[in-house]
């Protein structure tokens, strides 16, 4: 057991609430509707079972649409409303589309007709900027690829439009997903809505912040290096890292192909865990996708009341004590140790478990990284992809459609595709990219050992929480070593879970802090339960940004 513990705090059980829904939108019930339920799909609904997971807004949708309490119209009517309400302050997203309120229309006459409904029918979805969306513009966050419209959905897009969610719009990311605070955008500064003048992580910043306002209600990320979960623990949301090749990356601009994965942002963690199940599944569009069967996560999800008092007895959980070093704030490693207690608790068995290779990972993963983009982004070159600008001859038009087309900030996507393109460069290839391999090598086991010993591993998802926009822009080894806690993992290809843990003081309300969970390949089942779980007896931690605050009350 771990003895430098704080002492816990006392736990409470949120009790399931079937009006959680009328509760975020502040809509009545019609009665005028009749009550006859509507068919439904197939795939298990636990909206009508008699002890659904607590905090779920998919599931709640689905409960008020199927019972008619409200009608799509409704729903999106109130999330426009709060988007519209809060973007001002937020700039959470880059283009809002026009056809959310037809599309909610057309789901409330097929729920007129009786007809069966997706699961993720009347669930508004927002995506990343980097994943392509047919009839809306994806720009991936840079002047290079202003105004393109890609004529196909990424294969996670299509699969979610298939089962009925609908898109509200394209979020905010910095530029192709090369940093962690959404500075980098070329359009725009995103704000975290726990305190407008602070950073909502990134490179998802305005996922997560979209989902952190409840201007929608799930989202889609990427995930290269944290992407994901950095700003999931910034905003206070469940941030959701698939294992490698469980997505498909059809449709997701490339950065770091081996690195990549799509993942997802939700209020809680059933949420991230539906819209995980949507989008998982072969691709044929996709090589590295895995044709591992796709376990049905809402199983993970059982109701407090139906749980023992001792839920996770025998759990074995190894917390990384590399990640409560040196420059780690007090506040973040209070926090962890005082939710590695509340797993005790809930009767796992925590140990601190050691990985020596840990340190190793930022750097190998920056040249691994800058390599990859410095392939991938030689594409844009304004003959084969973007925006091209006019020159006398080609090699002028190269370098003026990339100055133009790539931010102004250099040491973001410039100085990427400038150390890739020497790490990579005859003479030095041994020296920084296959040493670089080798020590991905030395990680990758590193984790295997590690969890062949504990069921899941536990860190801080971030060395701090939230900090001021601009505090670190002029500052990049700064802004990467913020990446520590979450390079490793994709490395080593794992699938990780971050979720609100506490908070430590700043803001008009505090700040959030997220515990990150890592698990073993393709086991992001356990991840689900024991989060949710988790999620489900933390006391004294209501997850709601001030900046809604009094509406979601």
């Amino acid at each position: 057991m771990i003895s430098t513990l704080q002492p816990p705090r006392s736990l409470s059980h949120f009790r399931s609430n079937p009006t959680l829904l009328l509760r975020y939108t502040s809509l009545k019930p019609l009665s005028s509707l009749s009550s006859q339920p509507v068919t439904h799909s197939t795939i298990p609904d636990q909206s009508q079972s008699p002890n659904p997971p607590s905090h779920s807004q998919i599931l709640s949708t689905r409960h008020s649409l199927l019972s008619r309490h409200l009608t799509a119209t409704q729903l999106a009517e109130s999330f426009l409303t709060r988007l519209r309400l809060t973007e001002p302050h937020l700039r959470s997203f880059l283009h809002v589309s026009d056809s959310v309120l037809a599309q909610a229309r057309e789901l409330d006459e097929k729920i007129q007709r009786n007809e069966e409904l997706g699961p993720l029918a009347g669930v508004l979805v927002a995506i990343k900027d980097n994943i392509c969306t047919a009839e809306m513009p994806s720009t991936a966050g840079s002047r290079v690829l202003e105004g393109y419209t890609p004529p196909y959905d990424a294969t996670a897009v299509r699969k979610i439009k298939e089962l009925g969610g609908i898109v509200v719009g394209k979020t905010n990311l910095d530029e192709f997903g090369m940093g962690s605070t959404t500075e980098a955008s070329a359009y725009q500064v995103t704000a975290n809505p726990w305190d407008i003048s602070r950073v909502p992580g990134g490179s998802s910043g305005g996922s997560a912040a979209a989902v952190s306002a409840r201007q929608c209600m799930v989202s889609l990320g990427s995930d290269t290096g944290g992407s994901v979960r950095q700003p999931a623990s910034f905003c206070g949301v469940v941030g959701l890292k698939p294992t490698y090749g469980r997505v498909s990356r059809f449709g997701l601009m490339a950065y770091a192909s081996s690195l990549d994965v799509i993942g997802c942002f939700g209020t809680s963690v059933a949420d991230a865990g539906i819209l995980l199940h949507a989008i998982s599944g072969h691709d044929r569009l996709d090589a590295t996708s895995s044709k591992r069967e796709v376990p049905d996560f809402s199983a993970q999800f059982v109701s407090m009341n139906l749980l023992e008092s001792k839920p996770l007895k025998g759990l074995r959980i190894g917390l990384i004590r590399e990640t409560l070093d040196d420059g780690v704030d007090t506040g973040v490693t209070s926090a962890v140790r005082t939710a590695a207690l509340h797993l005790e608790e809930l009767g796992c068995c925590v140990t601190e478990v050691s990985l020596p290779s840990f340190s190793l990972g930022l750097p190998a993963y920056y040249i691994l990284a800058s390599s990859e983009s410095s392939s991938n982004l030689s594409r844009y070159d304004g003959v084969r992809y973007g925006n091209q600008v006019a020159a006398d001859e080609l090699n002028s038009q190269y370098m003026d459609s990339r100055a133009k087309g790539f931010g102004s900030e250099v040491h973001y996507v410039k100085r990427r595709i400038l150390t890739g393109t020497y790490a990579l460069s005859a003479g030095y290839y041994d020296a920084y990219y296959k040493r670089a391999q080798q020590v991905r090598t030395v990680i990758q086991k590193s984790f295997k050992t590690a969890l062949d010993e504990h069921d899941i591993l536990i860190s801080p998802a971030a060395p701090s929480a939230a900090y001021k926009i601009g505090e670190k822009k002029n500052d990049p080894l700064a802004m990467y070593a913020g990446d520590i806690m979450t390079v490793n993992v994709n490395l080593a290809g794992l699938p990780a879970l971050v979720l609100p843990c506490g908070f430590v003081e700043g803001g008009p309300a505090g700040l959030p802090v997220g515990l990150q969970m890592i698990g073993a390949a393709f086991d992001e089942g356990k991840l689900l339960k024991v989060a949710h779980i988790f999620e489900q007896t933390l006391q004294n931690c209501r997850f709601v940004p001030p900046l809604i605050a009094d509406e979601v009350a």
